[in-house]
């Protein structure tokens, strides 16, 4: 097989480049990708639905292997156990399964990129590729898209839980406004969420928003999925390709490429530069992998949004009538006031529902995370094996700033929950978090079914005795008056119950060439070989304040612009 650009990872990213790139009739686009294909056709109803609550759940959409450290050790003590982490395996990644969120971040997080070395990407370069990304539904000017491929829109007031209007609401009577547009002028306050959907109100990943079908008929584009990318292949200092071999499987192949563009997320990119040799040399060396390129970045600036949660069982006044509708219905932006974090650094989606069953039903949420987070970590290879997965170390809470923020965090939450106004709404706040424990019931099966059907049973009957059954079955034994009475005690419980977003990244960042934390240049080529790049979340120089499906999207499209430039650049100069 041969292509003049081979793109290694068919995630958000992935499928952008392909789209874009195969626009020219001349260029061969081969798109790579380990998971299955979704197009329009073929999205089942869990990946299809606007509620998004069982997607990631199925383990066929997902690297089943994948597990991740959460929290560092405090001092000298043990490391966390690993869990697992769900990350996409299908083409459209992370926006096939991820909660639909479309938001940007700040302009400031992009305008930090350019002070980090990424020249050229701050707010003012980036804003063209956000408004060329979208065709928002409900707001137009200078800061939104119209034409795009990503349908942007927001719940209608009639589509919006009880229990979330009610929040909104409080919170509102406690002095945080409500604020009309998420993607707009960047302000403190309540907003309702901005998530990418179908006109039909269907999940749109960009398998689907970018590949349509008179995309993936150009006959200069081909996409083969099932198929996972075991090595680069070199000439030299020169990328010529890769050996791609089935998921399953069976015998490998060798792609010749002009251009090798790796978009595999801040996971997967890191860990195949690093088994194709390209990192930090005396590690590889002592892995027994030949060097290629000594580059100390590779898989080093990880990053994450560190989470946690306060929750609340519902009357059932409050609980969604829509079944079937998103359940991020609005989020809650405000500012710490931590030393060196910027305005805005600190988010809380305002749940309707705690998950896809009947007990995730019967339960609202106010899930934060720090949105500008300090603690960094990284990842290496367990093996060189192409299928086992890296060793990912998150070290979330590492920069104490992060741990404070998240301990406000509960505070805050409890403080919201607890309030008056929401008494005939709420009769029970616990503190909450994506646990292990949490994971294992939710999957569907048949024993789960029947003990989420006993506990949701148990819920409706409780009455004054809520509190002790939330304590004895989801809690085991935590109380919030305990963690708020007690710094030491909400302390140990964040470290224990910090969780992520499922928003990797930082692991090839963009940056100068005299950095050596720097991986690639502003334009995803990575420093000391030829026709190699790097085009996901990996680079980011640092995290934004944003859910990063848009993010990816954004970059991807610049990253296509870049290449489409160089390619008529060099037909001129010939």
């Amino acid at each position: 097989m041969e292509a003049d650009v081979l793109i290694l990872g068919g995630g958000s990213a992935g499928c952008v480049l392909a789209a874009r790139l195969s626009e020219d009739p001349s260029r061969r686009v081969l798109l790579v990708e380990a998971g299955r294909d979704i197009s329009a056709e073929t999205m089942p109803p869990e990946i299809r639905s606007r509620y998004p609550g069982r997607a990631y759940l199925d383990t066929d959409n997902i690297w089943k292997r994948l597990t991740a450290r959460m929290a560092a050790p405090k001092g000298n003590g043990p490391a966390p156990s690993p869990r697992r982490y769900e990350q996409a395996r299908i083409l459209g990644g992370g926006s096939a399964i991820n909660a639909l969120m479309a938001n940007r971040g700040q302009p400031a997080d992009y305008d930090e990129w350019e002070e980090l070395g990424a020249s050229g990407w701050g707010w003012d370069a980036c804003l063209p590729f956000f408004r060329k990304l979208e065709a928002d539904q409900d707001f137009d000017g200078s800061l939104h898209g119209a034409d795009g491929p990503m349908r942007i829109r927001r719940a209608r007031p009639d589509q919006l839980s009880p229990f979330v209007s009610a929040v909104m609401n409080t919170l509102a009577e406690t002095g945080t406004p409500k604020g009309e547009d998420q993607n707009g002028i960047w302000r403190d306050g309540t907003y309702v969420g901005a998530l990418a959907a179908s006109d039909a109100g269907e999940r749109l990943p960009t398998s689907v928003a970018y590949l349509t079908a008179a995309v993936r008929a150009r006959p200069n584009l081909r996409i083969l999925t099932g198929h996972i990318a075991e090595t680069l292949l070199f000439e030299g200092r020169r990328t010529v390709g890769a050996r791609i071999a089935p998921l399953a499987g069976g015998e490998a192949a060798i792609v010749r490429a002009g251009e090798t563009v790796v978009s595999s997320g801040a996971i997967h990119s890191p860990a195949l530069l690093l088994r194709s040799g390209i990192g930090p040399g005396a590690e590889l060396a002592g892995s027994g992998i030949e060097v290629i390129r000594n580059s100390a970045g590779v898989g080093r600036n990880l990053m994450e949004h560190p989470s946690i949660a306060v929750s609340a069982v519902l009357n059932p006044q409050v609980r969604t009538p829509h079944a079937e509708e998103h359940h991020e219905q609005a989020i809650w932006r405000f500012s710490s006031g931590v030393a060196g974090a910027p305005g805005g650094d600190m988010h809380g989606a305002i749940l309707s529902r705690s998950g896809w069953h009947s007990v995730g039903w019967r339960i609202g949420t106010i899930f934060f995370w720090v949105n500008k987070s300090f603690s960094r970590g990284s990842l290496q290879l367990a093996s060189p094996d192409p299928r086992a997965e890296p060793e990912v170390d998150f070290r979330m809470l590492s920069d104490e700033r992060d741990l404070d923020r998240l301990k406000l965090a509960m505070r805050r939450g409890a403080e919201v929950l607890r309030h008056p106004s929401l008494r005939d709404a709420c009769r029970h706040v616990f503190p909450a978090s994506y646990s292990p424990r949490v994971a294992r019931v939710a999957v569907p099966g048949r024993w789960n079914g029947v003990q989420r059907g006993a506990l949701s049973a148990l819920l409706d009957r409780a009455g004054p005795l809520t509190g002790a059954l939330v304590h004895r079955l989801v809690t085991e034994g935590v109380t919030l008056d305990h963690l708020l009475s007690s710094d030491e005690a909400l302390t140990g419980f964040v470290r224990r119950a910090v969780g992520g977003t499922w928003h990797p990244s930082g692991t090839c960042r963009m940056g100068r060439e005299d950095d050596r934390a720097a991986v690639t240049d502003p334009q995803g080529r990575v420093y000391g070989v030829e026709s190699l790049r790097v085009c996901d979340t990996s680079l980011m120089p640092s995290i934004p304040c944003a859910n990063t499906n848009i993010p990816t999207i954004m970059i991807a499209e610049r990253i296509a612009a870049f290449m489409r430039e160089e390619r008529l650049e060099g037909s001129s100069s010939r």
